[in-house]
């Protein structure tokens, strides 16, 4: 597949530049759906879930990743942690990278943080090792900073608002952000009506955002996530394919990470798994999510899901004003097969 055939007019006034209040007003579009019943909110999803229905979340949680740093007569930098690599060592983004030498140690702009400066990596990647007196995740509560999307251009007042309300296992700095919208009370209500809601983990990376760049999709090269789908999850999740019972992902991360223990059969470890066009779903009946980057991975997802509809249904969201990406409104999908 050529990466134009994911290209797509995305005007930059649609871009969501903050959450909806409250989260579950986002609007709805339902693929598949006729009339009145095509445009809703995320709050009416409870009664678009038939009982019986496997949801699936991604509990993951964002960490406070970005460093604003202090360079002793220079001008300030920005360390961005990407994730955990050896011997309390991270891969990390820097700015500006070719001004900090290795060896160097840098202090957080505010708090207790301190970074020693590493080897460079490829991709504009470099090594970093966070050094605290006292555990990590306190450090970085008080000298980082919740890491947004770069189209996302003003701060965030709330940075619980780029939390998932399940959020519980640390190590993303990005959001599965189809599951921004839930709310207790949605959750809730899917229980009441019968379905079951599960939570999988997969870490998700600064990756996500990055467009796709090759001539050809298949020849992208996709990055890699740490994922972990319980045992006891799984089997719910067979049990539901075996008795005919819809299996819903909440947002691409949670497909991604069932779609690789169909793959695999590994319940965790690290997933390179590109879901193009062809892609033959083994876990996942039906998909919310949000509106997507053009020539994306994800969006490349949402093809392999549903064809080239996709672009009827982006067209149709946009003709009716709505938001796209991280803040944005979301869609529900049901594969086609």
């Amino acid at each position: 597949m050529r990466s134009a055939e994911l290209d797509y007019e995305l005007p930059e006034g649609a871009i969501a530049q903050a959450p909806i209040e409250p989260r579950d007003a986002a609007r709805l579009l339902v693929a598949g759906a006729s009339g009145t019943g095509r445009h809703r909110r995320v709050a009416d999803l409870p009664e678009l879930v038939e009982p019986g229905t496997v949801v699936v979340v991604n509990e993951t949680s964002v960490i406070p990743a970005r460093i604003p740093v202090r360079r002793p007569g220079a001008t300030d930098g920005e360390i961005l942690l990407l994730e955990p690599a050896a011997d309390g060592w991270w891969q990390a983004l820097c700015r500006p990278s070719r001004q900090l030498r290795a060896g160097a140690v840098v202090e957080a702009s505010r708090g207790p943080l301190r970074l020693e400066l590493g080897e460079t990596l490829t991709g504009g990647r470099r090594l970093v090792r966070p050094v605290s007196d006292g555990p990590l995740a306190e450090a970085l509560a008080e000298s980082g900073v919740t890491p947004l999307p770069p189209y996302i251009r003003a701060p965030l007042a709330d940075p619980a608002r780029y939390q998932t309300v399940y959020a519980r296992r640390p190590g993303s700095v990005a959001a599965p952000t189809a599951g921004l919208h839930l709310t207790p009370g949605v959750l809730d209500a899917l229980l009441a009506g019968g379905a079951d809601v599960l939570a999988v983990e997969l870490v998700v990376g600064l990756d996500t955002f990055r467009p796709i760049d090759a001539e050809l999709v298949e020849d992208h090269v996709i990055h890699t996530e740490r994922y972990r789908v319980p045992e006891s999850v799984w089997s719910e999740v067979v049990a539901a394919r075996d008795a005919g019972r819809p299996v819903l992902a909440v947002g691409t991360t949670s497909v991604r990470a069932l779609e690789s223990v169909a793959a695999t059969g590994e319940l965790d470890g690290r997933t390179d798994l590109f879901i193009t066009p062809g892609h033959r779903f083994a876990a996942v009946d039906r998909l919310l999510t949000n509106f997507h980057l053009p020539r994306s991975s994800l969006l490349a997802l949402v093809e392999a899901f549903v064809g080239p509809e996709w672009r009827a249904l982006y067209r149709e969201a946009l003709e009716a004003d709505y938001r796209f990406l991280s803040f944005g409104d979301a869609s529900l999908l049901e594969v086609v097969r």
